[in-house]
């Protein structure tokens, strides 16, 4: 990862051959994807109007993206109205040297965070670290990654490549826990314990945010462990970092979205902790709130309208956890903080299309549809793969194939002589030429019939 944010490290077909090297990993995906879907699958069909709600969000979303310049100015006034400030980042540079001079301003040498996607993006951590402040992930699994020298693998559960065992000697190692089992509870206690102390000697958090509502100033975060509830009501000083994509216009749309997003995500009903606040109150919760809005390639998405669904993401994860593809090879391989369908659209469209690592995401996909499927906001990933598969261009070998293909299929005799032909010459495949020959490593080809269909029915009549 680069210093300019959520830049890939490599290509993903050259990164992806160390994930499906590692069989642990890809034991813990399989395990913990699996169980997310059915637990999914019964939390979503306690709600019958589930794919009205699914229409109806898509719209909200969009109709708050073709007003998000004055949906942004009205929330910009009223934050203001309530007590905070307000700060406009164009990219990840400039969002870190806020975040940065917020806390030197303060003299703070410590923060405390809660899971937030785009404060990875722009690779916050790292930063003060260089400027002398330490950022202390509060999230159990942005803990895990942190302690361990990882990064996160899943939008939801970022620790979702390890299992209890590794993180019992994880906890263990780094903090000094007497972990004799691997108990989840007690994994939990010990990550408890280290943090309690870090929460009440906090003076400054650094939050994300799920949605925002412009005709109050109010924003929100959801989260499952309570962290975020300490991170943003006991410190002096708080700052969010949000992207500007996840402004409604109205307290109305965010009633829709908290239907939506936990049964996608954690599937529940609702979130054990559903955070709301607006600018500062005396004496109740920080008392100097700071809303930094993110661009960082956001209006160069909006302004496609092929491929602009991408940004009625929020942020579900529940496309990784039906994804062939993703399931076999973690989040890591895709070398952004947005793994999986959702990664292979955002990241690209994010950097740009010519960015060359990035472009190669849009292929990390079997084109299946389940993402589209369980999408609560009705994003085509699918499409969308397609559209930028174009727009990054097709290789040489791969263009000259397709044109060989094309040219024998559009003419029944050639296709019936490529068929022959393939089936005498199956048996020489392993002896492909040069970078042909990789194609072989993960595929086995299928047996071909001593004749055709077409061969059978001539002979049959």
């Amino acid at each position: 990862m680069s210093g300019g944010g959520i830049t890939p490290s490599d290509r993903f077909e050259k990164a992806v051959k160390l994930t499906l090297a590692d069989g642990q990993m890809r034991a813990n995906l399989r395990h913990a994807t699996t169980t997310i879907r059915r637990k999914r699958q019964r939390a979503q069909d306690e709600v019958p109007d589930w794919q009205e709600l699914r229409d109806r969000a898509a719209r909200m979303k969009d109709d708050a993206h073709a007003r998000l310049p004055e949906l942004l100015i009205q929330l910009e006034e009223r934050v203001q109205d309530a007590g905070g400030r307000v700060h406009w980042a164009r990219d990840a540079a400039e969002a870190r040297e806020i975040v940065a001079a917020i806390a030197a301003g303060y003299g703070l040498n410590r923060v405390v965070k809660v899971k937030s996607m785009t404060t990875d993006e722009i690779e916050l951590n790292d930063f003060l670290a260089s400027r002398g402040i330490a950022a202390v992930e509060t999230d159990l699994a942005e803990l895990i990654c942190q302690l361990a020298g990882d990064r996160p693998s899943h939008i939801l559960v970022p620790a979702i490549h390890r299992n209890r065992r590794e993180i019992q000697e994880l906890f263990r190692r780094t903090l000094g826990a007497d972990l004799p089992t691997d108990n989840p509870a007690e994994l939990a206690e010990a990550a408890r314990l280290h943090l309690r102390r870090t929460f009440l000697a906090a003076e400054m958090a650094v939050s994300g945010a799920n949605f925002a509502v412009a005709e109050t100033g109010t924003v929100a975060v959801v989260e499952s462990e309570g962290n975020g509830r300490m991170c943003l009501t006991l410190p002096r000083v708080l700052a969010t970092v949000m992207g500007v994509e996840k402004v409604f216009p109205l307290w109305s749309d965010v009633e829709l979205m908290l239907r939506l997003l936990p049964r996608s995500s954690t599937a529940e009903r609702m979130n054990p902790y559903t955070s709301f606040w607006t600018g500062v109150r005396p004496g109740d919760g920080p008392q100097e709130f700071h809303l930094i809005l993110l661009d960082n390639g956001r209006s160069r998405v909006l302004a496609d309208p092929s491929t602009r669904e991408t940004l009625r993401c929020i942020r579900c994860s529940a496309c990784l956890n039906v994804c062939p593809v993703y399931e076999r090879a973690g989040g890591h391989a895709y070398g952004s903080v947005y793994p999986g369908p959702i990664g292979a659209i955002l990241t690209p469209q994010l950097l740009g299309m010519e960015h060359g690592e990035a472009n190669s995401l849009p292929g990390a996909s079997s084109l299946c549809g389940a993402c589209l499927e369980v999408c609560p906001v009705k994003i085509d990933i699918p499409r969308i793969l397609v559209e930028l598969r174009a727009k990054a261009g097709v290789k040489p070998a791969e263009s000259a194939g397709l044109k060989a293909a094309a040219w024998a299929m559009a003419s029944p005799r050639r296709f019936e002589a490529a068929i022959r032909w393939a089936r005498r010459g199956r048996g020489l495949a392993p002896l492909l030429p040069g970078p042909l020959s990789g194609w072989l490593q993960g595929r086995d080809l299928p047996e071909m019939p001593a004749r055709s269909f077409r061969e059978e029915w001539r002979r049959s009549r």
